[in-house]
């Protein structure tokens, strides 16, 4: 038996059982996303940070009793989660605030944050006896349902768009997934795996849809509570796409407050690429994001493009709620950051992972955070995801190889000019 009591509807808060056969409110339809609720004084009754403490697992799983799942859940085997917080102090002083730390999610199985939604995932699917699981992607969410599937012998169908690059395509196929690639957007690919669940009855695995991935997502919070000693930091920068991995941290927090493992609540800054501003956008207007239309979103880093955040209103509830903010960056700041970041932390991001350091400076800029922060960002993915962008960022700032003869005295020539 897990400690969960309910899920619960963000639009109406109709409360639905866990083993709720559906994945959203049937009043609402694709927007009734579901939040999972947990009763935490049973689970401060035996789970506690001292408790936590002594637990030698440093994989997600730790943090079992506040998942959907029973306490005798047999996870996959890929060692997921336990990704390194760094204390990045070069990068701390050139940017004039007190701390910075990078969280490294590149360090996953398959390289990304996503590892851990699909991890759930596919523990759900097997749960449910499915046979497929599913899910549309850029690259990333797809990557690592193929891989933690492919680590249970589960079969995964993946639908991405076209623009996906060909490092994430190419670990689809490593892992044998049925990879479709779509002639269209990240929304046309997501429309069609939605259509394809509802023929086939496979396992939808959708992020702004599946209930339980933001509780996969979560444990990075967690991580990063954790490993501050549960002494929250005053700001946590997270990259947006379709908001499931903010709406996750936030989650993290709420837990980490409710349980009284924290004191206070960090706040939460979202950043988008100007290319893909939606919920920006809805951020700076007040508008309604429940029935702002899509937009067309273009951005180099494909990570967290979305013409429609589909996890949008937990999404905008981990800023509103924590009093932080949504900002936007050029795709040019956020290129310059993978070598910015690289060289000032040894972290090697995709563009979506190094967004979060130009949305730093931003607010930096904005006065919406000060010198005597204590401040957080998420790296969510792996450099080598996305080889061609970090091409182009090095090259930007001036940085290629040297092509010299094989001899002393042309290295020597090189080196001096």
């Amino acid at each position: 038996m897990s400690n969960v009591i309910g899920l619960a509807c963000v639009i109406c808060g109709t409360m639905y059982p866990e083993d709720f056969a559906g994945y959203v409110c049937t009043d609402h339809g694709n927007e009734g996303i579901l939040d999972v609720r947990y009763d935490y004084e049973r689970i401060g009754a035996t789970f506690t940070r001292e408790v936590l403490a002594e637990n030698r697992d440093r994989t997600m799983w730790r943090y079992l009793p506040l998942m959907p799942l029973a306490s005798d859940t047999v996870v996959p085997p890929l060692s997921i989660g336990g990704t390194p917080l760094y204390d990045v102090k070069p990068l701390a002083a050139r940017l004039g605030i007190a701390n910075l730390w990078v969280k490294d999610e590149g360090r996953q199985p398959t390289a990304s944050l996503k590892d851990r939604a699909s991890a759930m995932a596919v523990v759900k699917a097997q749960a449910r006896a499915a046979e497929v699981v599913t899910t549309a992607s850029t690259g990333n969410a797809a990557a690592a349902l193929a891989g933690i599937a492919a680590s249970v012998g589960l079969r995964s169908v993946i639908f991405v768009p076209s623009s996906a690059p060909e490092a994430k395509i190419a670990q689809l196929l490593a892992y044998g997934s049925t990879v479709a690639r779509v002639n269209g957007t990240y929304t046309d690919a997501f429309e069609l795996c939605m259509e394809a669940v509802a023929e086939y009855g496979w396992y939808n695995r959708n992020t702004g849809y599946n209930p339980f991935m933001t509780e996969g997502k979560k444990t990075a919070g967690l991580e990063i509570l954790e490993d501050l000693g549960w002494e929250a930091p005053d700001a946590i920068f997270v990259s947006v796409g379709d908001g499931s991995i903010i709406g996750g941290v936030h989650k993290a927090v709420k837990d980490a407050f409710a349980l009284g493992w924290i004191d206070r609540v960090p706040r939460i800054f979202g950043i988008q690429a100007a290319g893909s501003d939606y919920l920006v956008q809805a951020f700076e207007s007040g508008e309604d994001v429940l029935t702002k239309p899509p937009i067309s979103a273009e951005t180099v880093a494909d990570s967290i493009s979305a013409d429609l955040p589909r996890d949008r209103i937990k999404a905008m509830a981990a800023v509103t709620e924590t009093g932080g903010a949504y900002l936007r960056v050029a795709d040019d700041e956020i290129l310059a950051a993978i070598p910015t970041l690289a060289r000032g932390s040894g972290v090697f991001a995709e563009p979506a992972g190094a967004a979060p350091y130009a949305g730093i400076v931003a607010a930096l800029d904005r006065g919406l955070i000060g010198a005597g922060d204590r401040v957080v960002m998420l790296a969510t993915g792996s450099g080598l995801k996305d080889v061609a962008s970090v091409m182009s960022a090095v090259a930007a700032v001036g940085t290629e190889p040297m092509y010299i003869d094989p001899n002393l005295e042309a290295l020597k020539a090189a080196l001096s000019n």
